[in-house]
């Protein structure tokens, strides 16, 4: 029979202190009864000779030293999974939230996982297709891979998350057998955005096919702690034990850290950088590191953990630490966007670093490579016309510099920007690729094979009424046999 115990020695914020506690074991779950009515649960984070620091999910409001009573679960954190949670809306501790009643559990997990073998890891390979040409093109998302998304306050990251969500998919030539879901977890939003991405999935009648999590801004801090487990629990189940591909966007995980340095400073930790706990990377690494693909299943876990960086400060200890742990990332841009320039991706700063293992033919084009590494170069180059025209002006630029400024416009405008509800498939993206590409002189495209060029570049232009078209004279010029 489980001991109960009467009364707490201290509240401290989400934190109460038991004493006399016996066979207590850290991380395990207890359930709290308030003066006979509320009930709570919470998790032991310290364990000292016969005290437990506990963790209280719900807040510790209504709670007084004498009217507590506490019982240890004597299990750690658990959520019962299943595949019909998909399509269903539950709270930041996966109890559902959409009044569609309880789930039946198929299986009853623990939320912190268990650890991958690394020799059972396979190297991700081919691709998930977003229908975003910067992402599809250049920072290719490939299954397995964890690819964060760096921006900023007040930069649409909710819109672009809520895009990933209706219009990603296994690719254009993905097989029909393969299963394909998506788990969404949004932590610390308010309620309007909350609402958003509730009705932007119902509307676009993708509802079906996700498990959505959310944690409010008013929900207590340390829910929001649990919330991404709680979710890569069962996207683990979903991929490892039913055999889909599972896409993980986690939003926002600024706000996850934050929660952390709010409970870590309540229990009277000694801070690092920031006043964040010295074990954020470890916690960090915790979440991101269930991304995979384990050998013998068919299934796969891929990441997209969305951060706000503070100040656009890329050098903050979350963005920086993430940077260590993820294969890449996409960086959003205050400056595009106040260009009216959605998304406003970055290129740049931005990379995919398992994009090389998953694209080309067989996957995406065979050209898919050659192109992303032109259009990386050219609009490089596009900084230094630009720079250089800040200077001397633009009208006293080479004709090969105004040519880049044409492209950096252009690309931004077409490449870049797209609507939010354009979908591209793949082979949308490497086309106007070629179009932007055939607005430099075939000399300056120097990082694509003269095979893949005879094959695909044909030189374009911009005509009266600003679309690209196919420049027929200078290819007749070029080559005055084929007249």
């Amino acid at each position: 029979m489980a001991i109960e115990y009467l009364g707490l020695s201290s509240i401290n914020g989400p934190l109460v202190v038991l004493e006399g506690v016996k066979g207590a074991a850290y991380d395990e779950i207890v359930e709290m009864d308030v003066n006979g009515k509320d009930k709570k649960l919470g998790r032991i984070v310290e364990i000292n000779d016969d005290k437990a620091v506990i963790q209280v999910f719900e807040g510790t409001e209504g709670m007084a030293l004498r009217n507590t009573h506490t019982r240890l679960t004597g299990h750690p954190m658990e959520i019962g999974v299943s595949a019909d949670m998909l399509g269903r809306t539950f709270n930041g501790l996966g109890q559902p939230i959409d009044d569609l009643g309880p789930i039946n559990a198929d299986k009853i997990l623990d939320v912190n996982g268990k650890p991958l073998n690394p020799v059972t890891r396979e190297y991700p390979r081919n691709y998930i297709r977003t229908g975003i040409s910067a992402i599809d093109g250049l920072m290719t998302l490939i299954r397995g891979q964890k690819l964060p998304i760096f921006s900023g306050n007040g930069l649409p990251h909710d819109e672009l998350a809520a895009q990933l969500v209706r219009q990603s998919s296994l690719g254009d030539d993905a097989n029909s057998d393969e299963k394909f879901a998506i788990v969404f977890a949004a932590m610390g939003v308010k309620h309007d955005v909350a609402d958003f991405f509730k009705r932007t999935f119902e509307e676009s009648g993708v509802s079906d096919h996700v498990a959505t999590f959310i944690n409010l801004a008013n929900d207590p801090v340390v829910e929001r702690l649990i919330t991404p487990k709680v979710a890569l629990t069962l996207a683990e189940y979903l991929a490892f034990e039913k055999g889909m591909h599972i896409l993980v966007i986690l939003t926002d995980m600024t706000s996850f850290a934050e929660a952390m340095r709010e409970v870590s400073s309540s229990k009277g930790e000694i801070p690092s950088r920031k006043g964040f706990p010295g074990y954020l990377y470890s916690e960090l690494a915790t979440i991101y590191e269930r991304a995979g693909i384990v050998s013998g299943v068919n299934g796969s876990v891929t990441q997209i953990p969305i951060l706000t960086m503070p100040n656009d400060d890329i050098t903050h200890p979350i963005p920086d630490l993430t940077g260590y742990i993820t294969e890449g990332q996409i960086v959003l841009d205050r400056n595009l966007n106040g260009q009216s320039i959605y998304p406003p991706i970055s290129v740049l700063p931005s990379l995919s670093r398992l994009m090389k293992d998953g694209i080309g033919e067989g996957f995406t084009r065979k050209d898919h490579q050659d192109v992303a590494n032109q259009l990386f170069s050219c609009y490089a180059k596009v900084g230094d016309a630009r720079a250089l025209a800040s200077v001397i002006g633009e009208d006293e630029l080479s004709e090969t510099d105004q040519t880049y400024l044409l492209f950096g416009r252009e690309f931004e405008k077409r490449f870049i920007g797209q609507g939010k509800e354009e979908n591209r498939t793949i082979f949308d993206t490497l086309d106007i690729g070629w179009q932007l590409l055939g607005l430099m002189p075939r000399a300056e495209l120097d990082r694509i094979d003269t095979k893949v060029l005879d094959q695909y570049y044909k030189k374009t232009k911009i005509n009266a009424d600003g679309d690209i078209v196919e420049d027929i004279l200078t290819d007749l010029d070029a080559n005055p046999d084929e007249e």
